[in-house]
């Protein structure tokens, strides 16, 4: 029983995706199949299913906040990714918390608009995440649509891709991370930048629509990666090989984008 009793605990902070294939429930799936056990802050109910996101739901910031209390007065963290966090007022108590509780392994994924083009971060809360939750992010990890809100750079290219990277960096964090799945020319690479240096993950951009949750589920196995001790480019080329799977062996359910599979590796 011993060596069960040390597995690393790590938050998600973020939407319910009540389709089950992004948000928490995308990111506690991940962090059980990379080994971590999943903890979760829920700030926002989405009806949401592979069509699109039909309804939002906030809660009440005294709720998300009482949630944080009770993760940080109980377990060990070893590292959180934030998510969905939709409104000024949610982004800035969930900073303010996470400050707080001096909160090293920080992901942020900055989630603004869903595959379906919904939007989950209002605009004005843009500027919120930028001040007060990427300075205190190990790594955040927008993908291109996201990177180009964030810096206001149309990105077509790496080269612009490393443009934009520069940029987000000085808004605080240690590393940004870009998603190259959005882009036009060297699809399915990534560019991770530390401030000084550029690492580039060459991935294959695998031709399918069932990726809901993609994004979610990347940052989740970073995290986890992290959790488990792993340095920031090492976990970022782990969650890179894991997603790939995921994606690989994507589902075919629902009647629109389907989901990645989360426990690939346990089918036959």
């Amino acid at each position: 029983m011993e060596k069960y009793n040390h597995m690393k605990q790590v938050l998600t902070i973020a939407g319910s995706d009540s389709g089950g294939g992004a948000g928490i429930q995308a990111d506690l799936k991940t962090m059980s199949a990379n080994g971590v056990f999943g903890m979760s802050v829920i700030t926002s109910i989405t009806a949401q299913n592979t069509k699109g996101v039909t309804a939002v739901h906030d809660l009440p910031v005294s709720v998300i906040e009482s949630q944080l209390d009770a993760i940080f007065d109980d377990f060990e963290v070893s590292a959180v990714k934030t998510g969905m966090l939709s409104s000024t007022n949610i982004v800035e108590a969930v900073a303010r918390k996470l400050k707080h509780y001096t909160v090293t392994n920080l992901v942020v994924d900055p989630v603004m608009v869903s595959k379906s083009g919904h939007t989950l971060l209002q605009p004005d809360a843009v500027e919120q995440v930028k001040t007060s939750l990427i300075p205190l992010a190990l790594v955040v990890t927008p993908n291109v649509h996201e990177a180009e809100r964030l810096c206001g750079l149309e990105i077509r290219t790496l080269a612009v891709a490393r443009q934009a990277a520069k940029s987000i960096h000085k808004l605080g964090c240690q590393y940004v991370l870009i998603k190259g799945g959005h882009l036009l020319v060297e699809r399915g690479t990534d560019l991770l930048y530390d401030g000084h240096f550029f690492n580039v993950y060459k991935g294959e951009f695998i031709e399918t629509p069932h990726t809901h949750g993609s994004g979610c589920t990347y940052a989740s196995a970073i995290a986890a990666q992290l959790a488990k001790g792993k340095s920031l480019p090492d976990a970022v080329q782990t969650a890179k090989a894991y997603i790939t799977e995921a994606i690989r062996h994507g589902l075919a359910i629902g009647h629109g984008k389907g989901p990645t599979n989360h426990f690939y590796f346990l089918q036959k």
